[in-house]
């Protein structure tokens, strides 16, 4: 009976084939050590291991993400907490060397001291979808850009009467024009180079329709995942896939803003010291995200009014160009947290079709009227665009006019 009340915590350390697994108890000491396969079977053998000393309250994992993930989704299944453990406590592998036993003995303590503490990604719901479709949605974008390189330098080195040709060609033209070409006996110099351009011509194109066709998917997905991120200002399909794949299926494991945007490598880190107060940037977390809310940035500075006012205001101030990029880094990173642990319902564009329909209200009156074009409202009606500001102030106008 003491046993069974005895608090335990976990820790193991992933691999492709085999998990060794460790078990501490509330003071730190080691009760055992354990190999285990990487099956499902497996997974609930290693769980019943760990439960048969005591109370299991928590696991640190390895590699949740990798190696890890189907055990951390069982162990999640089981109602049992699981922390990210990122890297092993360098000071034990100093004084006990490099073993899988002791790397899962440093998980455990991680998980027990409260050094690893990150939830990790659920990896079960749509977020999951977007990052595998956006691997290949990637892998094929860097296959064309390859392509296209290939095609360019071998028009380079092609015989004159192609070169003059092709040379002077946008890459769309290129393709369009490589992938017509009709090469005759390719033991001559120019048949060799036309068929060797013809085919990769014919990738490039098997590539765009690749991206198109995944594109298309991951703009669904999004908007289903996540429609008031979309409808933020700067935020395409890319950025908005890059951004759920970085806070993953459940958000609201990311504690709070600040702890969003260090994730995203965009907060100040303290590097005082003695009398000299001062930070320093952060050139670590997740770069892809930090690249996004980039992105989101250069948009807004050159289509949003609001933003174009701030970058003023502060090169008034002496900022340069880098410094007001990463002070509006920051203040986006708050907004994109907001939207991704909390979003806000956007108004439904169809049913304010049925009412403009309704009340014999034309697409060109509206657009007129919140100054904009007919096409943009068409657009957001359709659900082909996201825009909050639009929506909104579409929705505000129509309601006032059928009220009147």
């Amino acid at each position: 009976m003491a046993q069974e009340q005895r608090v335990v915590i976990g820790g193991v350390d992933t691999h492709k084939d085999v998990h060794v697994a460790a078990v501490i108890d509330e003071q730190g000491r080691i009760l055992e050590t354990d190999a285990f396969g990487t099956t499902h079977a497996e997974y609930q053998r290693l769980l019943e291991w760990m439960r048969s000393f005591g109370v299991l309250v928590k696991v640190g994992i390895e590699g949740t993400g990798a190696y890890g993930a189907g055990l951390t989704r069982c162990l999640g299944e089981a109602g049992v907490e699981v922390v990210e453990v990122t890297r092993p406590n360098r000071q034990m592998r100093r004084r006990k060397g490099k073993s899988d036993r002791v790397d899962a003995e440093a998980a455990a303590r991680a998980a027990l001291n409260g050094e690893a503490d990150v939830v990790p990604k659920s990896g079960e719901d749509i977020v999951e979808s977007i990052r595998v479709l956006r691997v290949a949605f990637t892998s094929a974008r860097n296959s064309r850009t390859r392509v296209a390189l290939q095609i360019r330098d071998l028009i380079v080195t092609a015989p004159s009467e192609l070169r003059a040709v092709l040379d002077p060609l946008t890459t769309v033209q290129r393709v369009a024009k490589c992938a017509r070409l009709l090469p005759g006996d390719p033991a001559a110099s120019v048949e060799g180079t036309k068929l060797a351009l013809r085919t990769l011509a014919r990738r490039h194109q098997a590539l765009s329709a690749e991206m198109a066709e995944l594109e298309h998917t991951l703009d669904k997905l999004t908007a289903q995942a996540n429609p008031a991120l979309r409808a933020a200002k700067g935020v395409g399909v890319d950025v908005a896939a890059i951004l759920l794949v970085a806070a993953g299926d459940n958000p609201k494991r990311i504690h709070n803003q600040a702890a969003f945007a260090k994730m995203c490598g965009v907060s100040p880190l303290d590097a005082s010291s003695g009398k000299f107060v001062r930070h320093r940037l952060n050139d670590g977390g997740n770069r892809q995200a930090n690249h996004a809310l980039w992105r989101i940035a250069m948009v807004r500075l050159r289509c949003d009014p609001t933003t174009k006012e701030y970058a003023a205001r502060r090169t008034a101030e002496g900022k340069s160009p880098r410094e007001i990029t990463r002070c509006l880094k920051r203040y986006i990173a708050r907004e994109i947290f907001r939207h991704l642990t909390d979003p806000q319902s956007l108004p439904d564009c169809a049913a304010l079709r049925t009412r403009r329909n309704a009340a014999g209200i034309s697409l060109h009156t509206v657009a007129g009227a919140i100054g904009t074009n007919a096409t943009r409202i068409s657009e957001l009606e359709r659900g082909l665009r996201f825009d909050r500001g639009l929506a909104e102030g579409y929705q505000a106008w129509l309601m006032a006019q059928i009220a009147a």
